[in-house]
């Protein structure tokens, strides 16, 4: 399964990674390489855990872009 994931990076320097569809899904790391490999192991275990309380991903979503003047 191939999930979106948002790579950003952080004020500290650390890369931090998250994945929209799976809400509270985050993780960090110091490298892009790291923030994804470790963004890989949250995924797994938020997977895990909406399995257990019965919940489900969204069949179909989409990523678009918006602009917003700052």
């Amino acid at each position: 399964m191939k999930l979106p994931v948002v790579i950003t990076l952080g004020e500290d320097g650390y890369f931090v990674a998250e994945i929209p569809v799976l809400p509270g899904c985050i993780s960090q790391g110091r490298t892009r390489e790291e923030a994804l490999a470790n963004i890989k192991e949250a995924a797994e275990l938020c997977l895990e855990s909406m399995e257990e309380e019965d919940w489900s991903l969204p069949k179909e979503y989409t990523l678009d872009q918006i602009e917003v003047g700052t």
